[in-house]
């Protein structure tokens, strides 16, 4: 934001109000150089509150002498310099979850630390097993294991036999009727 001095925060906004009419009636008061609406980060609603930004700190101290507690849009607003806006730490890794230092200014630093139970340590860690590697000739193949493949041209009774669908039957008359043929069982 601006300088400290030259924001408004602006409170108890009627809902309805909007960015035109927090410079219109900002404008009696001097040079609006920004109006801000506060809205929701998830919904999007308008949440009763905004800040103006004036162009001088004489501006933005008359606007507060004048307009705290005057009504818009039959709402009594608040009107007050605005706080600086504090610095947010930007990224990282730790996804906002506390990390102690470790040694350093705390307390305890100096102190050695408490014995823990036996049962309460982590086991050691075992380094992981070497995956097994295949040659180009000993490498599994996508599909049907070689056992379990059907064989080209076996007979409808081996295939009812094991509980399998059989080939479709090759018509050579011409029907155009296609599909698999089950056995009964």
């Amino acid at each position: 934001m601006s300088k400290p001095g030259k924001e408004l925060y602006v409170g108890s906004l009627s809902y309805d109000v909007t960015e035109y009419d927090l410079e219109k009636l900002f404008a009696v008061s001097g040079t609006v150089t920004s109006v801000h609406l506060i809205t929701d980060n998830v919904t999007g609603e308008f949440k009763g509150c905004g800040y103006v930004r004036m162009s001088t700190e004489a501006q933005a101290k008359d606007a507060v002498d004048s307009l705290d507690g005057a009504m818009l849009i039959d709402r009594q607003i608040t009107v007050s310099i605005a706080n600086p806006q504090k610095m947010k730490p930007q990224g990282g890794g730790a996804r906002g979850k506390f990390i102690p230092k470790k040694g350093g200014d705390s307390p305890a630093a100096g102190k050695p630390a408490a014995a823990k139970p036996a049962s309460a340590r982590p086991a050691a860690a075992k380094p992981a097993a070497e995956k097994p590697r295949f040659s180009k000739s000993d490498a599994p193949k996508a599909g049907f294991p070689r056992s379990d493949a059907p064989k080209a041209g076996f007979s409808r009774s081996e295939g009812a036999k094991a509980g399998r669908f059989s080939k479709p039957a090759s018509s050579k008359s011409g029907s155009s009727k296609s599909g698999t043929t089950r056995t009964k069982r």
